[in-house]
């Protein structure tokens, strides 16, 4: 996909303790009649929606939630309609995108009016191989972490992909809070997500052993 090619505006999807990360492709279940709304008006045009992560609040009332103010751009590869009406989809992350405002309209779900102008590097082709000392940090600490918290992650698959796309769905499934999440998301590029998983990890293995330290 062309820079050229996207939106200026897209609806958004703004799902609690989800984010979707560049070259990564997740499912998804629809069930809620305003998104079931939105994917199909974006299966009728471009296929395109960002997904967004909404800001913590302590407001109870009901309050349309604040936005993060970066998101990722998916594309619905797979569409379809289970018995009961609910959407099953396939969402693959393209671009992250800069939220500008929001617009208002008559539609039930949200709509942001968006550039892409610091996250060109997204949609490049070119992949950089995984090299031993991505391995020693990817999968010794974070192996270690994930093992800990009961993830079971298909390691082997993984070491035949990219180095980019290893790093963005280790990050995406990881067990770090939506806060690091998000901070990986808003990483420049693949070099500052990785140093960023690192610092993320060292803040990991510093409370475990803390933890385990006789007060």
């Amino acid at each position: 996909m062309k820079l050229e090619d996207l939106p200026t505006k897209i609806p958004v999807f703004p799902l609690s303790n989800f984010i979707i990360f560049p070259k990564t492709s997740v499912p998804l279940n629809i069930f809620e009649p305003r998104y079931i709304d939105m994917i199909n008006d974006s299966i009728k045009s471009n296929k395109l929606i960002g997904m967004i992560q909404p800001k913590k609040t302590d407001n109870f009332n009901n309050a349309i939630p604040q936005l993060h103010s970066i998101g990722c751009l998916g594309k619905i590869t797979t569409f379809q309609e289970s018995d009961d009406g609910r959407f099953l989809i396939e969402l693959k992350g393209i671009i992250r995108f800069e939220v500008l405002k929001e617009v208002e309209s008559n539609k039930k779900y949200r709509e942001c009016e968006i550039n892409f102008k610091n996250f060109h590097e997204d949609l490049l082709d070119k992949k950089k191989d995984l090299k031993f000392s991505d391995l020693e940090l990817i999968f010794k600490d974070l192996k270690s972490l994930f093992e800990k918290r009961g993830f079971i992650i298909n390691w082997k698959a993984l070491e035949k992909q990219s180095l980019d796309e290893t790093i963005n769905a280790l990050a995406m499934a990881s067990p770090f809070t939506l806060e690091e999440k998000q901070i990986l998301l808003e990483a420049k590029n693949l070099d500052n997500r990785k140093s960023k998983i690192a610092e993320i990890l060292a803040t990991y293995t510093h409370d475990h052993f803390n933890n385990t330290t006789v007060q």
